[in-house]
């Protein structure tokens, strides 16, 4: 063995007490050092050759990285969509690499046990039946390219063809409507041989970004029978825009279609009573996309998808071999995702959700909606600053009142960051330049909405001058 993995194994003890002092102070420092961090313009460092042990790689990387690292995990992080850590999500995640299980067959592990009982605890809490299955994946982008690879292959049962044998061009044009689509959408549908020029954008409601029922049903029906996969929105990025989900299940009466709804993170909005109605009919969808790196606050990456049609992702997804035995019964993970070697990444979900349970993250929502408000109030009273669209949810959608150019809107959002209180994400909405604040942090106060109010007048300001 080489000698510094000998050290390294008899020092155990004492280097994981070093690496959680060093987690510790990460963790307590977030409410004090800048929110975002220039990197480093050093250049990259030679490859070690001997090694310095895991004491001197820890000290290394405090010197040479951790002061650049951005303060993502913190309660000022309003960037893109972007949870933090709860502890007891970091617990299981320091766990899912001591334990090092890899998730994808049973037999000889629990691993595949707990990420089951782990998924139909979410598929709880979101409202979903017993008869939608899912599994981890990586993120949004992976849940979406799942739900829809899954709908591809039911394109093909309708047409009386095996996509997963005869190829995506069996098929021949396939049909995809929505109207507001995330870029990760896009993206499935390049990578699942469909096309980003398939996609078909619906109108949306007047002033909304939530599709328009109505253009919907037409641009079925000019369809001619033919199936199509309607992507709808449960939150849409900027505005947090929510499909009129019940209505487009109606729409299923009257046209083949596959439901596939991106609730990122709206899907959420389930654990409030008070806005539970916007994800009404979720349980009626073919395949559901939720992120849990977002509001369910666990480290990156964790996401889940679920399907009604869990034959259909073990033809798309099976993975037989000599030493891969095919698919019976309860149908392992590496027959129903596009990984073979997967991370236990459901571990640290499974511990913030026994640690919380439903009251514990309904709380996270519902406090982080109220802060989304609170911003939108002050906004409201702000001359120098107005809203793009109404707050409905936990993001805060918003722009210069005076001459909005995209130089002049980035100069504030870069203000912003260079004051080390915030970070925030520039936008454009219906053609004009924005940026957007989004709450989902668990640690997030009123105390730091007050700070960002700060920081955006300060530099609403320094912009003006």
């Amino acid at each position: 063995m080489h000698p510094k993995l000998t050290d390294d194994l008899t020092g155990l003890s004492e280097l994981l007490a070093a690496t959680r002092d060093a987690a510790e102070r990460a963790l307590t420092s977030l409410d004090t050092r800048p929110v975002a961090a220039r990197a480093t313009e050093a250049g990259a460092a030679p490859m070690p050759v001997a090694g310095i042990g895991t004491a001197g790689a820890l000290a290394r990387f405090e010197q040479r990285w951790a002061p650049w690292f951005s303060g993502s995990a913190g309660p000022r992080y309003f960037g893109f969509v972007t949870g933090g850590a709860t502890p007891a999500s970091v617990a299981g995640d320091w766990l899912t690499s001591a334990y090092d299980q890899n998730a994808a067959a049973g037999g000889d592990s629990a691993a595949v046990g707990l990420e089951r009982e782990t998924v139909g605890w979410l598929a709880e809490l979101f409202g979903l039946g017993a008869e939608h299955h899912g599994a981890f994946v990586t993120g949004a982008t992976m849940s979406n390219f799942t739900g829809l690879a899954v709908a591809r292959e039911w394109l093909g049962e309708q047409a009386g063809i095996s996509v997963t044998d005869a190829g995506v061009g069996a098929l021949g044009r396939i049909p995809v409507l929505s109207a507001t689509p995330h870029s990760s959408v896009y993206k499935a549908l390049s990578m699942l041989g469909i096309g980003r020029e398939q996609l078909i954008l619906v109108p949306t409601l007047p002033g909304r970004e939530a599709v328009d029922t109505g253009r919907l049903a037409e641009a079925l029906e000019a369809l001619d029978g033919r199936p199509a996969i309607v992507v709808a929105n449960a939150g849409t990025v900027n505005t947090v825009d929510f499909d009129n989900l019940r209505a487009i299940v109606a729409l299923k009466e009257r046209f083949p279609l596959w439901l596939h709804v991106d609730g990122a993170f709206g899907a959420f909005a389930a654990l409030s009573p008070r806005h539970r109605a916007l994800v009404d009919g979720l349980a009626e969808a073919d395949s559901v996309c939720v992120d849990l790196h977002k509001w369910l606050n666990v480290p990156y990456d964790a996401a889940v998808q679920f399907t009604r049609r869990r034959d259909l992702q073990v033809a798309v997804f099976k993975n037989v071999a000599a030493y891969l035995p095919p698919p019976a019964g309860e149908p392992d993970y590496a027959h129903l995702t596009p990984e073979n070697s997967r991370r236990l990444r459901a571990l640290p979900s499974w511990f913030s959700l026994t640690a919380y349970g439903r009251e514990g993250h309904q709380e996270i929502v519902e406090r982080t909606t109220a802060l989304a408000a609170r911003l939108g109030r002050w906004l409201a009273g702000e001359p120098r600053l107005r809203l793009l669209a109404p707050v409905r949810l936990n993001v805060v959608c918003c722009t210069l009142a005076a001459d909005p150019t995209r130089d002049r809107v980035d100069a504030l959002v870069r203000a912003v960051a260079d004051s080390g209180e915030a970070v925030v994400t520039p936008t454009a909405y219906q053609g004009a330049p924005g940026f957007r604040v989004a709450f989902s942090n668990w640690r997030t106060t009123e105390s730091d909405v007050d700070r960002l109010a700060a920081a955006l007048a300060g530099a609403a300001e320094h912009v003006a001058n």
